[in-house]
């Protein structure tokens, strides 16, 4: 039979960049990869885990409790100690309603948090605006559900707000404002530039969607996806959206305790407005019931035990030391038409190559492959926004999980490899 059983969605849907570039690190044993956004393996607690769970098993009726399902919208301890834990960070009031636990819902994950709201809000051709450049899985997410992603430009302190104005009126002119759902900003060092959006422009980006509203006919969500919050080794703290005056009822967020913590919990967190929470909470429960209770009961434990905030502190050491390592490297082994900004926090450094093209299907890129080391081309953090020419001349370059060692190696062979391109055209 030629014709699909396949919905549309199945039919529509690419295969994520990341998976390719799993592959292609997987298929060269000696390959160093700077591309995954993996965490420091040494790094990941496998004693505080081992004594946690030997504590919460300690009991029959406790570690019966913790291997039981558990409820939908998530553990209720863990649900206030990350409020409390959130509200503590922004210098907000424990009781300040909006990082109330019950406005929260515990995932697989923040992944599963951004696939979920994405559901909730849109529909096929609704409107997504995103920062250009932006986090590529979530414009796999975009994609496979047949939406469209606008483009905002990006400054050094986060999104260009003249550029965000001028694509919502283009979008109102043009009569499709109404198919708008929210505005996706990565608001701590994001991927994959690095950089931190300040809380004045979450003021204003949240206002300027407010104002739009009307002719939109229905509410445009900002949709703050803040996993890197917690991996800051410099500078001050930025609060959330969540702590704009009067923004509750506007603003999604989404965080994870897999990248601060362990990633192999994928644990993570929404809090959402109404009645954005109540369609989440029922899609969560069509997905899986609920996350893991016995990953949420050892997240619980290692908060109140404070095995979490020891293993942070230490875990932002390490990485200042390895963004240290590799900004020097950058400094000793790339040539000087290359930019970037030394990042505050997360695990990237962003690289501007100037007059080269760095794409999966350039010279550079397959030089780099043969010199044995693998980078994230910046072609595939673009939204596929027909309103503009994206750049082919960047490259995420990860610190996170390769050794300082092969840190150095990585940056010298691909500082090989543009310099050859420099010299030699493209």
């Amino acid at each position: 039979m030629k014709s699909s059983a396949l919905s549309q969605l199945g039919k529509r849907i690419e295969p994520p960049s990341i998976s390719w570039l799993m592959h292609a690190a997987l298929s060269k044993p000696n390959l160093i990869s700077l591309a995954a956004g993996f965490t420091d393996n040494d790094s990941l607690p496998v004693s505080e885990i081992r004594e946690s769970l030997a504590e919460i098993l300690s009991s029959p009726r406790r570690g019966q409790a913790a291997l039981q399902y558990g409820s939908t919208q998530g553990d209720v301890s863990l649900r206030q100690l990350t409020s409390r834990h959130l509200a503590r960070i922004d210098g907000e009031l424990r009781s300040a309603p909006a990082y109330s636990p019950e406005r929260m819902i515990i995932t697989n994950g923040s992944q599963q948090m951004l696939y979920m709201i994405t559901e909730a809000l849109c529909d096929p051709d609704d409107i997504v605006l995103v920062e250009d450049p932006t986090y590529f899985v979530y414009l796999g997410i975009l994609q496979s559900h047949g939406i469209q992603a606008r483009g905002v430009s990006m400054e050094s302190d986060g999104l260009n707000l003249e550029s965000l104005e001028s694509v919502l009126e283009s979008l109102k002119q043009s009569g499709e404002l109404r198919r708008v759902k929210a505005l996706y900003l990565v608001t701590y060092f994001q991927n994959p530039t690095g950089t931190t959006t300040a809380f004045e422009k979450k003021i204003a980006a949240l206002k300027l969607l407010k104002r739009y509203e009307r002719a939109a006919g229905h509410p445009i969500y900002l949709l703050e996806d803040a996993a890197y919050r917690e991996l800051r080794f410099k500078g001050d703290e930025v609060p959330t959206a969540l702590a704009i005056a009067g923004g509750e009822d506007r603003v999604i967020y989404a965080g994870t305790y897999s990248k601060p913590f362990a990633t192999g919990t994928r644990v993570g967190f929404g809090i959402l407005p109404e009645p954005v929470f109540t369609a989440v909470l029922r899609i969560k429960g069509n997905h899986d019931f609920g996350t893991s209770n016995l990953l949420q009961q050892l997240l619980a434990h290692a908060l109140k035990s404070g095995r979490y905030d020891q293993h942070l502190r230490e875990l932002r050491q390490r990485y200042a030391r390895k963004a240290a390592v590799m900004a020097g490297a950058l400094r000793k082994h790339f040539p000087t038409s290359v930019e970037w900004a030394d990042p505050e926090g997360g695990l990237y450094f962003w690289a501007k190559a100037n007059g080269v093209k760095t794409g999966r299907r350039s010279r550079l890129f397959a030089d780099a492959l043969a010199n044995e080391v693998l980078y994230v081309p910046g072609e595939f953090c673009y939204a596929n926004d027909s309103t503009r020419r994206a750049p082919n001349s960047e490259m995420r370059i990860s610190f996170g999980s390769a050794s300082e060692l092969n840190i150095r190696r990585g940056i010298e062979r691909l500082g090989k490899a543009i310099w050859k391109n420099s010299h030699g055209g493209n």
